[in-house]
C-alpha cells in the first residue's frame, strides 16, 4: 500500500478547498431521516419521497475473542508513513487483545527516529466490500495529540493513489475534544472533501460508529443517531470511486497536522479499545 495519503479538513478554521471544491461539497445534502417502522420505509423530512428500509446481514466481523490479533482478516502498515506530520512509529507489538479487544496503544518510545510507537492495523488484501454497513464500538483516548480512527480507502489504491481511490472516515476524533469527526475525499481536479462533526459526550465510553452505504448515499452515524448523508448517486460530482471496493483501517496517530504537535506525555500509556468490528450487506 501507498503511504502518501493526506487528510485535509474542509471544517479547518482555515479551510484547503478551492472554490470549485467548495461548489462541489455545497451539491452534496446532509439530511435527518424518519424510520417508519410498519411501513418497512424511510420518509425523508420535508418530502413525501420514501425509500425502502435497509435489511442487512452479517458478512464480516472480528469480535477480538481470540488470543491474538487474527492475521487471516488484519495485515499492518509498518513504520513511519511520512504523511500529515504525524510523529509516531507504527508497529505490530502496539496492537494486542485482551479482555475481548483489540488494543492500539500509543506509547512513549523512540523508534525509527520518532519520538512515539503505535499500531495502524488494516484489511488490505483480505477483505474489501462495496456498500453496506460498517461499524465498530470504540473507546476513545483523550490525551492532547491523539489522533484515533477508523476509516475506509478505495481498494484500487495501489493503482490510482491517493485521493482518486476515495476515503471514507467513519470514525475520527482528536485530543480531549468532544466531537466525532465523518467526511468523505475524493477527486475532482484535484483533492476536494465534505463532512461534518457530531458531539460525542464521553469518547472514553464505548460508542457505536457506523455508516450506511448504498448506490445513491452514504449516511454517518454515532450510538444509532444519523448526522450526515452525501449523495453519491449516479456519481454525482465525480464520486464514481465510491461505488467501488473500499478496505478497513484502524490506527493511533500521534500528532500530525489535524491534532496538532503538542503531545501531553503525562498521559502516556494510550490506547483505543476495539470491542468489534462488522461488515454487513443490505439484502433488500
Amino acid at each position: 500500500m501507498k503511504t502518501f495519503i493526506n487528510k485535509n479538513f474542509q471544517m479547518n478554521s482555515k479551510p484547503l478547498l478551492s472554490m470549485s471544491a467548495v461548489l462541489v461539497a455545497l451539491s452534496l445534502f446532509v439530511s435527518c431521516k424518519k424510520s417508519d417502522t410498519n411501513t418497512g420505509k424511510i420518509t425523508i423530512p420535508g418530502s413525501t419521497d420514501t425509500v425502502v428500509k435497509p435489511v442487512y446481514q452479517l458478512v464480516w466481523s472480528d469480535e477480538f475473542d481470540e488470543a491474538t490479533i487474527d492475521t487471516t482478516k488484519w495485515g499492518f502498515d509498518l513504520g513511519n508513513l511520512n504523511v500529515n506530520n504525524e510523529k509516531e512509529y507504527y508497529q505490530t507489538q502496539n496492537a494486542t487483545i485482551a479482555n475481548g479487544n483489540l488494543v492500539i496503544t500509543a506509547k512513549k518510545e523512540s523508534v525509527g527516529g520518532q519520538p512515539y510507537t503505535s499500531a495502524r492495523m488494516t484489511t488490505y488484501g483480505k477483505f474489501s466490500q462495496t456498500y453496506g454497513r460498517i461499524e465498530a464500538s470504540i473507546k476513545l483516548p483523550t490525551g492532547q495529540g491523539m489522533w484515533p480512527a477508523f476509516w475506509m480507502l478505495g481498494a484500487n489504491i495501489n493503482t490510482v493513489s491517493w485521493p482518486q481511490c476515495g476515503e471514507l472516515d467513519i470514525m475520527e476524533t482528536v485530543n480531549n475534544v468532544a466531537l466525532n469527526y465523518g467526511t468523505m475525499h475524493w477527486n475532482v481536479n484535484g483533492h476536494v472533501s465534505y463532512g461534518s462533526t457530531i458531539p460525542v459526550a464521553n469518547k472514553a465510553d464505548y460508542h457505536l460508529y457506523a455508516i450506511e452505504w448504498d448506490a445513491n448515499e452514504i449516511r454517518w452515524y454515532v450510538d444509532g443517531l444519523l448526522y450526515q448523508t452525501g449523495n453519491i448517486k449516479d456519481n454525482i460530482n465525480t464520486t464514481g470511486a465510491f461505488h467501488l471496493p473500499f478496505f478497513i483501517i484502524l490506527n493511533l496517530a500521534v500528532g500530525g497536522d489535524f491534532p496538532g504537535q503538542t503531545v501531553d506525555e503525562s498521559l502516556l500509556p494510550e490506547s483505543m479499545y476495539v470491542d468489534y468490528v462488522r461488515v454487513y450487506k443490505q439484502t433488500n
